[in-house]
C-alpha cells in the first residue's frame, strides 16, 4: 500500500484551500443577482436562467458554508471563533476597550475579528439551511414562510460581509503600518 495521499484526499484538501475564495464569489454572485430573481414558493415554469443559477450555486454554497463551518470545529478553531460558548470574553472585550481607545484590534485570538467570523458563518449556514429548507418545500404554503427567514438571514449577511470587509481592510491597514 503506498503513503501517498489518494486523488480524493488531494481535491478535498484543494477545496478546503479555496473554501474561503469559493464561499466569497459565490456569494458575492449570488447577492448581486438576487433582485433578478423572481420565486415565491418555488421555482416556477419557464423560470429563468437567473432563477435556476441562484437555486443550485445557492445549494452549493449551503454545502461549502456546513463543510466551512465542521472545518473550523474539526480543526479546534470553534474555541476561537465562538468564545462565548466557554464564556470567555476577555480579549473580546480588551479588544472592545481597546477600540474605544482608537486601538485597532488584533487578529486571531478569541478576540473581536474572530468573533465576527463566527457570526459570519453562522449567518451563512442560516443562510443556507433556509435557502435549502426553502428548495425542499418548494410550492407548500410553509415555503414562503422560509423564504422571509432566508430573506432576513441574507440582509444579516450582507451586514457581516461588509463589517468583515471593512475589518479585512484595517486588518491590512494595521499589517501595513508595522
Amino acid at each position: 500500500m503506498s503513503d501517498s495521499p489518494s486523488v480524493f484526499s488531494r481535491l478535498v484538501a484543494k477545496l478546503v484551500d479555496y473554501q474561503h475564495v469559493l464561499i466569497i464569489i459565490l456569494s458575492v454572485f449570488l447577492i448581486s443577482t438576487s433582485g433578478w430573481i423572481l420565486m415565491g414558493r418555488g421555482l416556477r415554469n419557464g423560470a429563468s436562467i437567473w432563477d435556476y443559477l441562484h437555486v443550485y450555486l445557492g445549494l452549493i454554497t449551503a454545502a461549502l458554508s456546513f463543510s466551512m463551518l465542521v472545518i473550523c470545529c474539526i480543526k479546534g478553531r470553534w474555541r476561537q471563533m465562538f468564545p462565548w460558548l466557554l464564556a470567555d470574553f476577555s480579549q473580546l472585550n480588551k479588544d472592545l476597550f481597546g477600540l474605544a481607545k482608537g486601538k485597532i484590534p488584533l487578529a486571531g485570538g478569541r478576540g473581536l475579528y474572530s468573533c465576527i467570523e463566527g457570526l459570519g458563518i453562522l449567518l451563512l449556514v442560516g443562510v443556507g439551511f433556509t435557502g435549502v429548507i426553502w428548495f425542499c418545500l418548494q410550492g407548500s404554503s410553509d415555503a414562503l414562510m422560509w423564504r422571509g427567514y432566508h430573506i432576513l438571514l441574507v440582509k444579516g449577511f450582507i451586514g457581516f460581509f461588509l463589517i468583515h470587509v471593512f475589518c479585512a481592510c484595517l486588518h491590512l491597514l494595521d499589517f501595513i503600518r508595522n
